[in-house]
């Protein structure tokens, strides 16, 4: 594909992280906020000193955009509501109110940055959200729109809170994840920071293991054979014997019938003898013969990783996709009312999806009737590849919109795979890069906070 959507890794994205966002997952989920959700924001001038606040009020300007008392109590409902939902422990109120008001106040000041660079939303972009909030939460659109009234929540400011949230994504996107490179020495940087960690709750192992055994009760000479056997097996496997088969001919343990392969367990979840041997070798280091109650142990590192480190197998994707490119000939409705008559083509028989892909789609893929090929996590931006997970084997997608236009998804296959260490080092560089987007885009956020002119005016009453 001609963008693979590669410009950005997997990480937390705006139908997920924002918490205006999150308000259309939980009502979906059930969860009930006041019904003052849905009124319409105004902004009513203070109250005069002395008198009891009934009316809505200026609590600061950003840039001489006000931030009103309904917009903080409002946040703040929904962040309490999402603190008492993951059972964390509550912030005191007052604290909490300043939190958001600063929350407000930097997403105002970079969305008056969207503004001045020219970033727009339309209409289907924010449809295009609200389909995926009600497809995460198993809802039809019209069920949604249906639970949302239930709740009291009004679906314009709903609407209008999803289109808020994409245009800070986009002006995040233009003025940071675009600008963030990853070199080789970054790649490497990041491997070494990970494995010089020796934090024991991060760290995971697969070790192979030979147990020669000991019996109860044996005599110093008998302690002393079964020694020299343990250590006739780690020189073998030092010296390139497959462990394998070591195991099946020569362990004691229960594990030897499958290699004495362990599986990949945290470190907490072996025997501490086992972890302080084998910490610090690379893998495929072999340790031991090592002494327990229980008798001589051979270990062989077979993995190793700590936390944030990819996996060394994956779940791969197979899928096709058609893709078109909105423009001043085409606009984003009309490529999401083409492509989902190209779905309904599909579903009624009439139509053949890769043809259909070869005649219209505008990607490198086209030729190929839309075949991506066999994609590791991380190789599609956030957007498509959340759409493209959620599809089983057979099954085809809506109309999604992204970064690089609007889509018509099927997934083909799906399989397990080992990663090369090629592929591994991409892993790797993917999540070196969203290490430095998350650095970037906090200097970022400062600066731009930094940079607007900000008036508290009388302080938030929520």
């Amino acid at each position: 594909m001609t963008d693979r959507f590669t410009a950005f890794p997997r990480r937390l994205i705006w139908l997920l992280c924002a918490s205006l966002l999150w308000t259309g997952a939980a009502q979906a989920q059930g969860l009930r906020l006041s019904n003052d959700l849905g009124q319409p924001r105004g902004n009513t001038p203070a109250a005069a000193p002395g008198q009891q606040r009934t009316a809505d009020f200026i609590v600061a300007l950003v840039n001489s955009e006000p931030v009103t008392n309904n917009e903080v109590r409002q946040r703040l409902l929904r962040v309490e509501q999402q603190i008492a939902q993951e059972g964390s422990a509550m912030p005191a109120r007052d604290v909490l109110v300043r939190e958001v008001l600063e929350q407000i106040i930097n997403e105002r000041a970079q969305a008056q940055q969207a503004t001045e660079l020219g970033i727009t939303v339309d209409a289907a972009a924010v449809t295009q959200a609200e389909q995926s909030i009600a497809a995460q939460n198993q809802l039809t659109p019209a069920e949604l729109s249906r639970r949302l009234a239930a709740e009291g929540i009004d679906i314009n400011r709903f609407r209008n809170d999803l289109r808020n949230q994409i245009l800070l994504q986009r002006v995040r996107e233009r003025q940071v994840d675009s600008r963030v490179r990853v070199t080789d020495a970054d790649v490497d940087d990041f491997i070494r920071e990970r494995q010089g960690n020796n934090d024991l709750a991060s760290l995971e192992m697969n070790l192979a293991h030979v147990l020669v055994m000991v019996p109860e009760g044996a005599t110093p000479e008998r302690v002393q054979e079964l020694q020299v056997r343990a250590q006739g097996v780690a020189d073998r496997a030092r010296s390139g014997a497959d462990f394998a088969e070591l195991a099946r001919e020569f362990s004691d343990a229960p594990e030897r019938t499958n290699g004495g392969v362990f599986g990949m367990r945290s470190a907490s979840r072996l025997p501490t003898l086992f972890v302080d041997a084998t910490r610090s070798l690379n893998t495929g280091g072999v340790a031991g013969p090592l002494r327990s109650p229980a008798g001589f142990h051979v270990l062989k590192v077979l993995e190793k990783r700590q936390a944030g480190m990819p996996d060394a197998t994956v779940t791969q994707t197979r899928a096709r996709h058609i893709l078109l490119r909105p423009g001043a000939q085409l606009s984003q409705s009309e490529a999401v009312s083409r492509l989902a008559a190209y779905r309904q083509q599909i579903l009624d028989g009439s139509a053949n999806f890769a043809a259909l892909a070869r005649e219209h789609s505008q990607d490198g893929s086209a030729s190929q009737g839309g075949d991506l090929g066999w994609a590791n996590p991380g190789m599609f931006v956030p957007e498509f590849e959340q759409a493209m997970n959620a599809l089983r084997p057979g099954e085809m997608s809506a109309p999604l919109v992204s970064r690089f236009g609007v889509h018509l998804i099927r997934v083909d296959e799906r399989r397990q795979q080992s990663l090369s260490q090629r592929e591994q080092r991409e892993m790797v560089r993917g999540l070196a890069r969203e290490k430095k987007i998350e650095d970037a885009l906090r200097v970022w956020a400062q600066d731009t906070r930094a940079r607007a002119f900000v008036e508290y005016r009388d302080p938030p009453q929520p």
